[in-house]
């Protein structure tokens, strides 16, 4: 098993550590001293806000919003309609909290942010899966991720039915043009890594036919075909006739997807699932109430 095949992230504590670090930081950020706005509002109103989407996708940040409420007040009931990786349609209702007024009008923006972005993650990769169903190849995504929210978008990717590609430098290699440079070339590259991580797996990027034959004899695990042209990713796949993976990368769009995939390879990494996306469009409506409700479960 690659280290690419492990999607989705698992939900455990170190996972919930991130989640809850993130839900910290974006609270520093947006409340700061004490929200003066919400200040307007009694202490005792209670209320409901009903959060629903505009637009079409593939919902994602549950956990975040969930998060989001646990922090600002615990004492804030929500009832989740939908779950991640749940396809929506327009006008679709997502939530429905319930709790002291202040605190949800504290929730809303930094709620919204979250679960805009990634089902706005979790759309584009889910767009990008269904542009080559019935193919083998796999979507992936990148390190093109919003500094700080690495395993939120990845976690999203995977809610909308792609894969992960290393979390970071830490995890695999993926020696790069510049890289091997330094390094003296592939094979000298090469032998460095497994000499330093002989139990990390290794992917080098290549950028002609003649690099994939240094990458195939050094038994690399995997390589990155680096903006190949489709003639050149066809004579990639039958010259390496399966004996390593096969990653194609770079001027991946809708348009050019489905026949990338149609060459054999096994991966195609796009960042623009994580770097250049839509964030879902979505609306929080806040109804004032007589009375506090149940607690939260």
């Amino acid at each position: 098993m690659t280290n690419m095949d492990r999607s989705p992230l698992a939900v455990n504590e170190t996972f919930l550590n991130e989640v809850r670090r993130n839900v910290r930081d974006a609270i520093v950020e947006d409340v700061g001293s004490g929200d003066i706005n919400a200040a307007l509002v009694s202490e005792e109103q209670i209320g409901t806000a009903r959060l629903s989407t505009r637009t079409a996708g593939v919902f994602c940040g549950q956990l975040w919003a969930e998060e989001t409420c646990n922090q600002i007040d615990a004492s804030i009931n929500t009832k989740w309609l939908v779950q991640d990786g749940q396809t929506v349609n327009p006008r679709a209702d997502l939530l429905v909290a319930t709790g002291p007024a202040r605190s949800l009008l504290t929730c809303e923006r930094i709620m919204l942010n979250f679960v805009q972005l990634l089902s706005g993650t979790a759309t584009a990769a889910h767009r990008y899966v269904e542009a080559i169903s019935g193919t083998s190849a796999k979507i992936l995504d990148t390190r093109k991720t919003v500094p700080g929210l690495r395993l939120a978008q990845k976690y999203a990717v995977a809610a909308g039915g792609a894969g992960n590609h290393r979390m970071g430098l830490f995890d695999a290699y993926l020696i790069k043009e510049n890289h091997i440079a330094a390094a003296g070339g592939i094979a000298e590259s090469v032998l460095t890594a497994r000499q330093h991580n002989p139990n990390i797996e290794i992917e080098i990027e290549v950028q002609t036919v003649p690099q994939l034959i240094e990458a195939i004899d050094a038994a690399v695990d995997i390589a990155l075909l680096d903006n190949f042209a489709m003639e050149d990713l066809h004579n990639a796949v039958r010259l390496n006739h399966g004996i390593i993976q096969l990653e194609a990368s770079g001027g991946i769009t809708h348009d050019n997807v489905l026949a990338i995939a149609q060459t054999g390879v096994d991966y195609i990494s796009i960042g623009d699932i994580t770097k250049n996306i839509e964030s879902m469009d979505l609306s929080l409506r806040f109804e004032p109430t007589k009375s506090a409700q149940g607690k939260k479960h």
